[in-house]
């Protein structure tokens, strides 16, 4: 088979509403190193666009011990190479002659495209290096018969489907597995992504699966409705990979992770349609089959429509911050405000590593905004006694009725003074709560100056909290030493959620690689390395991204073997040939 790169990857732009495609996010928005070594980023999606940031780059070579160069890049790869696609005869022929002609394509970039997630190193393979196998077609289903049809040919001729809805995936979830020989196709949802019916008096909303949530967001903002699911990628990720993946959003304090906010979910398998007859507030119906479609990771079917509860737009929605002083009384600060009663929707603790990061990404201050600067600083560091390199920083969203809004206000001001730190305002608090949606960004822009990095998150007791930190700490600290690495490794974390029992946290690391054989195995295994820690110290395999096959190898230290034997029961009876092929999860052996 050949193919016309240059015309393949023009085709495929033109219809992904100008994504990066292999790399995170949209052509517009990208940080550049300017040749006076300032930082900016391009476009205007961002509140970090259309100014040089002079700091970071310095922080950067502090923390890793590095010098970065301007012209030391890797290069990528122009003309990716893509293998020539397995070709099922009697499927394609009968897919050309039951389906329009724009429901499928065998172009080179797209099958590229729709063969990784956006793990370091599935983007580092498809940008710098290849990939070991591309799925053979992308089918593009428009409606749920689309689906049952597509199901009936993949059964009647012997084809693997891997779901795709917006390819945010950081667990490997995406990736064929090595034995597949089949014809395989990746089946992409996002032309589904219409809101099917709005009950107002019951709060409820029918929504297709392929719907990426800003979308899903605008649609309900023009009623005066929201879900109140944010997560870190809701510019791209789409509500049935939300599903699959059992996520959660930053205002979770408020509106619940997605299983709180789902009410039913139907799922075209195989066998048939998996659904609740009606949407159900609560009830005792015995063993629901909806909860297994909860953390799915596309080993069942392809999920179509979801019933999501929808709240009413905030009547006031505010930000705040906090300083303390390291990072133990922060934990504290957070313990105590988890046991308040008035959690704000979002409450985040940044480590010390986190908030010189962000510090790191604020514009030269000019004129009066120079003496401000100064004088904050000194009221910071001198008149409250702060180090900066012990201090840590909280950032609140607060959602609600005014009267709920000024008790979380009323409540974070009593507590931080409690716990002997300062407020830091409004400003700060909506500057933290945005600085998400870009710095994802930031990976691709560092790797291309050698230094490679990722992020993995936990669920933690409290009573854990310092201990998992710690662990992944010394981990990688050993394994650094241990493989010889040039420079310092970083790693920072988060407090991004809070519940009951305990906390996610949220790790960020990364490593300057250099000169160094094999960097993505390298670096893979010391990822690995870091989870088994985290987990022997009280960590969970995951809070919201998933097993995939990233992290399958820790299931069985997670549930019991009768568990996944009933799993894998449930799989071989409804799915008996394995078109849902995936094999992510406990399915990965």
């Amino acid at each position: 088979m050949t193919n016309d790169k240059s015309s393949d990857k023009e085709k495929f732009f033109a219809v992904n509403d100008a994504n990066w495609g292999h790399k995170w996010g949209y052509q517009d928005s990208e940080f550049k190193l300017n040749k006076d070594r300032t930082v900016s980023m391009t476009g205007n999606r961002y509140d970090l666009c259309g100014f040089d940031m002079p700091d970071f780059i310095p922080y950067v070579e502090e923390m890793l011990d590095m010098t970065i160069e301007q012209e030391d890049t890797l290069k990528e790869v122009e003309d990716k190479p893509v293998q020539d696609a397995r070709i099922n005869k009697a499927f394609l022929d009968a897919v050309k002659a039951e389906f329009p002609e724009d429901r499928f394509s065998m172009n080179a970039a797209e099958r590229l495209m729709h063969s990784q997630g956006q793990t370091t190193d599935e983007v580092y393979k498809v940008v710098f290096s290849k990939v070991d196998r591309a799925t053979d077609m992308v089918f593009y289903i428009e409606s749920e018969d689309e689906v049952q049809k597509l199901i009936d040919l993949a059964l009647e001729h012997n084809v693997c489907l891997i779901p795709y809805g917006g390819g945010t995936s950081v667990s490997n979830a995406l990736q064929i597995p090595e034995l597949e020989n089949r014809m395989v196709v990746a089946v992409d949802t996002r032309r589904m992504d219409a809101i099917e019916s709005i009950d107002v008096e019951n709060r409820r909303v029918v929504v297709q699966a392929g719907i990426t949530g800003s979308k899903l967001e605008e649609l309900l903002e023009a009623k005066g409705l929201t879900t109140g699911h944010e997560p870190d990628s809701i510019e791209l990720s789409t509500l049935g990979g939300w599903i699959s993946t059992n996520a959660s959003g930053m205002k979770k304090n408020r509106y619940g992770n997605i299983e709180d906010i789902v009410e039913n979910v139907t799922m075209i398998t195989p066998k048939g349609v998996v659904e609740q007859i009606q949407p159900i507030t609560r009830a005792s119906i015995g063993v629901n089959p909806q909860n297994i479609l909860l953390g799915s990771e596309g080993n069942f079917g392809i999920i179509t429509k979801a019933t999501l509860k929808v709240y009413d737009l905030p009547e006031a929605s505010e930000f705040n911050s906090a300083l303390f002083h390291d990072w133990e009384t922060g934990v504290a600060f957070m313990y105590e405000l988890s046991k308040s009663g008035a959690v704000p929707a979002s409450a985040r603790l940044m480590d010390n590593a986190q908030f010189r990061f962000g510090q790191a990404l604020n514009r030269k201050p000019e004129g009066l905004k120079v003496l401000v600067k100064k004088l904050e600083k000194f009221v910071v560091l001198n008149v409250k006694g702060f180090d900066p390199y012990k201090m840590v920083v909280t950032s609140f969203k607060l959602e609600g009725s005014k009267d709920e809004v000024a008790l979380q206000q009323k409540t974070l001001k009593r507590l931080t003074k409690k716990y002997k730190g300062m407020i830091g305002g409004s400003e700060n608090g909506k500057k933290g709560y945005n600085l998400t949606f870009a710095i994802a960004y930031i990976r691709d822009f560092m790797t291309k100056y050698h230094i490679v990095g990722e992020t993995m998150e936990t669920s933690v007791p409290w009573s854990k909290v310092n201990d998992v930190c710690e662990a992944a700490k010394n981990t990688l600290n050993e394994l650094h030493k241990k493989h010889n690495i040039p420079g310092t490794p970083y790693l920072s974390y988060r407090v991004p959620q809070i519940y009951h029992t305990g906390v996610c946290i949220y790790f960020m690391f990364a490593i300057n690689v250099k000169g160094v054989s094999n960097p993505i195995d390298i670096f893979t295994s010391m990822e690995h390395s870091m989870r088994k820690a985290i987990m022997e110290n009280g960590g969970t395999i995951s809070h919201h991204h998933g097993v995939g096959k990233l992290r399958k190898d820790f299931m069985k230290g997670t549930i019991s073997p009768t568990s996944i034997e009933l799993l894998k029961q449930i799989k071989s009876s409804h799915d008996p040939k394995n078109i849902f092929g995936v094999r992510n999860n406990v399915f990965a052996d």
